[in-house]
């Protein structure tokens, strides 16, 4: 091994908007002290189960465009949930918007967060 994994950071205009919305989705702690990183408005964490996604603001961030890849998606996670349906309504409440519904056809479901950033629930 060369390397651990010690974030995966998003870009984005608003990180603490960004950090809620992903601790409400996920749980997890919004900016816990962390030594590896300074805490402002410019930077916002979620320690979530191990994991930490942190998100960087960028003043002209463009959201990226699902399907197409102008800008690029370049990232994108795949959230394993058990009740499809259940998540589905849950994370519109908190924000997200429906990209890609399937029409029942398969086991996921493409959404954007608040930034833009395509996300898939992903039946467990």
């Amino acid at each position: 091994m060369i390397a651990e994994l010690q974030c995966v950071v998003l870009d984005c205009r608003n990180p603490g908007e960004m950090a809620a919305f992903y601790a409400s989705l996920l749980g997890g702690e919004v900016d816990r002290p962390d030594r590896r990183w300074a805490l402002d408005d410019d930077w916002s964490t979620v320690h979530s189960a191990g994991l930490v996604l942190a998100f960087q603001r960028v003043p002209d961030h463009r959201p990226p465009r699902w399907p197409g890849q102008e800008p690029s998606q370049q990232i994108h996670l795949d959230l394993a949930v058990t009740d499809l349906d259940g998540a589905h309504e849950q994370v519109l409440a908190l924000g997200a918007s429906l990209l890609d519904g399937g029409e029942g056809r398969r086991g996921w479901r493409v959404y954007a967060d608040p930034a833009g950033h395509p996300f898939c629930l992903v039946r467990h």
